[in-house]
């Protein structure tokens, strides 16, 4: 089997437990082709560089899978077809990162920087 990271946009306006039953939905379709799926993350309400679909901002998903080229296509034909996904992207990777992936360590770092701002204006 091969290793692929697929991230989608879902459009702003939808509430997070609407983004989260699309990552299951991806999930299901992973396990129906004897796949696996080795990590989802939820990236949250991001503003876009520009705006797509008459939207500013977009849900962001990360799932890691471990299943065969077919799943990836049925994968994506689900999301041609759903109206709330602006843009999806799979890449088929070597391997998987260890760990957070690069935007959830970024998050986590502004985090700590706006708290230790708000230390020193205290």
């Amino acid at each position: 089997m091969a290793l692929y990271e697929h991230v989608f946009l879902a459009r702003q306006d939808l509430a997070q437990a609407q983004v989260d039953q699309m990552a299951e939905a991806v999930t299901k379709i992973v396990e129906d082709h004897q796949g696996k799926v080795v990590k989802t993350e939820t990236w949250g309400l991001r503003s876009m560089a520009y705006r797509m679909a008459k939207n500013r901002k977009a849900h962001y998903v990360m799932i890691e899978i471990d299943a065969p080229g077919d799943t990836v296509a049925e994968i994506e034909r689900q999301h041609s077809i759903n109206e709330d996904i602006i843009r999806y992207m799979t890449v088929k990777v070597d391997a998987h990162e260890a760990g957070p992936s690069v935007m959830m360590r970024k998050q986590e770092r502004d985090r700590e920087r706006g708290r230790r701002r708000e230390e020193e204006n205290a």
